[in-house]
């Protein structure tokens, strides 16, 4: 029996039944970002598949280390406990899919590793080195997290909302009650339009543009969608009461200036209906310190260095390769993605 943030006390199933997936809100993490499996990863790498697997069955008694989406995939089974408290019909509950594109020989170890944690994860898609589109498709799937851009950049292209996670040097401590999740607003929750203003005539056109446009709203981002699904789960808390105690908490992490262009951002939001918990405007200024503070359990953002900024401050960010921004580094001449070590 666990005491949890709404003061309430509660069993919690070992086998707690499982939403249908078109009633549920569908959460598909990868292998990579649930679980720690670098050095299994460098093995498949420069020994191959078949040394790869040989070492999964040689190791399946022993449960990998938690991955960059441990926490987060912790925290919606906290929410979820907390809504079957409140509402024990209700199939509109979090619910996490494994996806991998292991062989089902290294199942096993993914498996013993979950009930080693007491996760509740009971749909596994191991696709044997397939594409996963048509499985997230049918999941009904509301985010997809993974640690390949290649496999996030076709979710997206397929209109999934996706991010590419990355293992910050240091793990920040987050709450275990509070569902935490952050979100930069230009090609993340909003469209790139703004930000093609930016990129292609400067800060003043940009400011010009915002201010001109300011009762316009701007088209969705992708993930528009997921900030949807949390808004909603939290008017279901709201409903009970528990506004100022709710479990899932969001905020908006911009770099935009409040003054001259912030005020279409939250115009935005409102016409959709949506509601924001906190909303920072940085006018430029790094986000990771700001971060540090809220302390995020996700943190999305379609830059790179305001990724690598987030990681190195110990938070778990993501990239959304989305819009004008998701190619900024080069390399030998080339556009490529960065690394977050």
């Amino acid at each position: 029996v666990k005491s949890t943030s709404l003061g309430l006390n509660m069993s919690i199933q070992l086998f707690p039944f499982q939403p249908k997936p078109q009633n549920a809100i569908t959460i598909a993490v990868s292998s990579r970002v649930l679980f720690n499996m670098e050095k299994e990863q460098q093995i498949f790498e420069q020994q191959g598949m078949e040394e790869y697997i040989k070492y999964q069955v040689a190791h399946e008694t022993e449960s990998f280390s938690p991955g960059p989406a441990f926490s987060f995939v912790k925290a919606l089974e906290a929410v979820n406990a907390q809504l079957r408290e409140l509402y024990p019909e209700s199939e509109e509950l979090f619910d996490v899919v494994l996806i991998t594109n292991n062989h089902a020989n290294v199942g096993l170890r993914l498996i013993n590793t979950i009930n080693h944690y007491q996760l509740v994860i009971e749909r596994f898609c191991m696709t044997g080195g397939n594409s996963s589109i048509g499985y997230l498709k049918a999941y009904h799937t509301n985010l997809y997290l993974s640690a390949d851009p290649d496999k996030v950049h076709e979710a997206l292209e397929a209109g999934i909302a996706a991010a590419t996670m990355f293992t910050p040097d240091k793990m920040t401590e987050v709450s275990e009650t509070q569902l935490r999740v952050a979100f930069d607003g230009d090609a993340v929750l909003f469209s790139d339009e703004s930000e093609q203003i930016y990129k292609a005539h400067g800060l003043d056109k940009f400011f010009e543009h915002e201010k001109a446009h300011e009762n316009k709203p701007l088209d969705h981002g992708p993930l528009k969608g997921f900030l949807e699904v949390l808004g909603k789960l939290q008017k279901k808390f709201y409903a009970k009461g528990h506004r100022m105690d709710c479990p899932i908490r969001t905020y908006l992490v911009t770099a935009r200036s409040a003054a001259s262009s912030g005020a279409r951002a939250l115009k935005t939001l409102r016409s959709w209906g949506l509601e924001i918990d906190e909303a920072l405007f940085l006018a430029g200024a790094p986000k990771g310190p700001m971060l540090e503070k809220i302390r995020p359990h996700i943190f999305f953002d379609d830059q790179m260095f305001h990724v690598e900024g987030a990681a190195e401050m110990g938070t778990v960010a993501c990239h959304v390769p989305y819009g004008v921004a998701q190619r900024i580094v080069r390399k030998g001449g080339k556009e490529t993605s960065p690394v977050v070590k």
